[in-house]
C-alpha cells in the first residue's frame, strides 16, 4: 500500500513511498523477508520508494532504468554503505573505488579477465572438478552446498595464487569466510559500528585481516622472488605497468585480490548450489543435460573447446542465475540530485536495483518462478530486453569476473554432469538464505545421494 509521494517540481513525476513503521520505516519488513519486501515493492510499482530508518531509498525495477543508472549516470554515484563496510576492511579495490580511480584500475586489470586470458584456467576447473567427484564413493551422501564451496575455493585459490588447494577449514579459508561474515552482517545491521571500535565482531575481523594480509605478502613475495615460476593472475597482475610505466603498489595487489578471492569463490559456490537444487527437482532437464555431455565429451574431461559444442549446459547455468542472481541487490548513493526516467531523486538518496525482480519481470520472462532453460537459446536471448537481465551489473562497474564464473560454471556442470546423478534427499525445500550470507545462497545444507555414473 503506498503512503505519500514526493509531490514533484514542475514537469517531474510524483515519486510513490510505501508504507513503513514510524521511526523505523521499513527496517523490520526488510530484515523479516527482504526478497518479499522488493517483491512486493516491484508489484505496487516499477519506482517505488522506502525508508530504511529515515534513510530514503528507491526501487527502480525497469530495464531502462538500469541502463540509466549503472550506464548513463554511473558516475554520478558511489556504493555508499558498501564502501563504508568494505573499505576500511579491503582496502580501495575495484569493488569500491569510484571515478577516476576505478577508471584506472579497471583499464590497468582488464586484460588479465579477457576471454582469452581466462581460458588458460578452463583445464585447471576441470581438474578440480574430476578430484572432487572422484572423492564421492557410490552411494555416498553429501551436503553439495559445502562440496560447491570447497571446489570453488580451491579454483580461484589456483587461478590467483597458484596453490593447489584452499578449504573453509584451513587458516586462510576460515579467515575469509570470517571476512564474508562480516560484511554480510554489517551490511543487514540497521547500525554499522565503525571498524576500529572494539567490539567482538570488529575483533574478529582485525584477526582474520591480519591472516589474510600475512598470506598474501609471502604470495607476492614468492613471485617476486621466482618471476618466472608462476602463470596465476596475481603474477600478471605483478607484471601490468599504466601507461606510465608504474606498476601496481603492494597494498593495492592485496586489496584486488582479496576482493577476487572472496567474490569469485562464493558466487560461483552460490550457484551451482541452486544449479544441483534445480536439476534434483526437473529430471527432464538433468537427462537433456547428461545427454548433451554423454554425446559430446564421451567420457572426457571438458575443455575450454568443448564449451562451444554444450550450449545447453549454458543455458542452464544461466538459467539459474536469473532465478537465484548471487548478487540480488545493487545499491547506489547518490552524489547529487540525478533525473531518472523523469523522477527527481535527491542527493544522499539510496537508489536499489534488485536483479532478482527485475528478472521475475512478466515482459521480459513470461512465467517468471518457472525453470526454464529454454529462454536462453540464442534467439531467445538476443530478443530480450537490453538490461533485463543482470547477474553480474551493467556499465563501468560491471562484475570484471563476468567471464571467469560464466566459464566455470559452465565447465563444472559438464564435468560433474558426466560423472555422478545427485538424487536430493527429502524434506529440503530450499529457500534463499540472507541472514547468513552476502551472496544468494540456499539455507542450510543440500544433502543428496551419489550415483555414479
Amino acid at each position: 500500500m503506498l503512503t505519500h509521494t514526493v509531490i514533484p517540481s514542475s514537469g517531474q513525476k510524483a515519486l510513490p513511498f510505501i508504507g513503513g513503521f514510524p521511526l523505523l520505516g521499513n527496517l523490520p519488513e526488510l530484515a523479516r523477508d527482504r526478497l518479499s519486501f522488493f517483491q512486493r515493492m516491484a508489484r505496487v510499482s516499477d519506482v517505488c520508494g522506502m525508508h530504511f530508518g529515515s534513510f530514503p531509498c528507491v526501487l527502480f525495477n525497469k530495464p531502462e532504468h538500469i541502463q540509466s543508472i549503472l550506464v548513463k549516470h554511473a558516475y554520478d554515484f558511489d556504493k555508499g554503505v558498501l564502501n563504508r563496510v568494505l573499505r576500511p576492511v579491503i582496502g580501495d579495490g575495484l569493488l569500491v573505488s569510484e571515478g577516476a580511480v576505478h577508471r584506472y584500475q579497471r583499464k590497468l586489470m582488464a586484460p588479465s579477465f579477457q576471454p582469452g586470458h581466462i581460458a588458460n584456467y578452463a583445464e585447471s576447473m576441470g581438474a578440480y572438478g574430476e578430484r572432487m567427484q572422484a572423492s564421492w564413493p557410490e552411494g555416498a551422501i553429501v551436503d553439495l552446498d559445502e562440496q560447491m564451496n570447497t571446489l570453488t575455493m580451491s579454483i580461484i585459490g589456483k587461478a590467483l595464487f597458484g596453490a593447489e588447494e584452499f578449504s573453509t577449514n584451513d587458516e586462510f579459508g576460515a579467515a575469509m569466510m570470517v571476512l564474508l561474515t562480516y560484511v554480510s552482517q554489517s551490511l543487514s545491521a540497521p547500525f554499522h559500528p565503525p571498524y576500529h571500535w572494539p567490539t567482538p565482531s570488529n575483533r574478529r575481523m582485525h584477526a582474520a585481516e591480519r591472516i589474510l594480509r600475512a598470506h598474501m605478502r609471502q604470495f607476492i613475495e614468492k613471485r617476486r622472488a621466482q618471476p618466472d615460476a608462476y602463470q596465476d593472475i596475481l603474477s600478471v597482475l605483478l607484471q601490468a605497468r599504466d601507461e606510465e610505466g608504474q606498476a601496481m603498489s603492494d597494498e593495492r595487489l592485496i586489496s584486488e585480490c582479496l576482493t577476487f578471492f572472496g567474490a569469485g569463490y562464493e558466487t560461483t559456490a552460490a550457484a551451482l548450489s541452486w544449479t544441483w537444487y534445480l536439476l534434483c527437482q526437473h529430471p527432464e532437464i538433468y537427462q537433456r543435460v547428461q545427454s548433451e555431455v554423454d554425446m559430446v565429451l564421451q567420457g572426457r574431461t571438458p575443455t575450454y573447446a568443448d564449451l562451444a559444442n554444450l550450449p545447453y549446459c549454458l543455458q542452464v547455468f544461466k538459467e539459474v542465475i536469473r532465478l537465484y542472481p548471487p548478487s540480488y541487490v545493487i545499491c547506489r548513493h547518490t552524489l547529487d540530485d540525478v533525473q531518472i526516467d523523469g523522477y527527481r531523486v535527491p542527493k544522499d538518496w539510496t537508489i536499489v536495483i534488485a536483479p532478482y525482480t527485475l528478472h521475475r519481470r512478466e515482459e521480459s520472462f513470461p512465467e517468471p518462478e518457472k525453470f526454464d532453460p529454454e529462454r536462453f537459446q540464442p534467439e531467445r536471448e538476443k530478443n530480450l530486453p537490453r538490461y533485463a537481465y543482470l547477474p553480474f551489473g551493467a556499465g563501468p562497474h560491471v562484475c570484471i569476473g563476468q567471464h571467469f564464473a560464466l566459464m566455470e560454471g559452465h565447465l563444472l556442470l559438464a564435468t560433474l554432469a558426466q560423472r555422478a546423478t545427485f538424487t536430493l534427499l527429502p524434506k529440503q525445500a530450499k529457500k534463499p538464505d540472507l541472514l547468513h550470507n552476502l551472496v544468494l545462497r540456499p539455507s542450510g545444507m543440500v544433502k543428496v545421494k551419489v550415483t555414479k555414473r
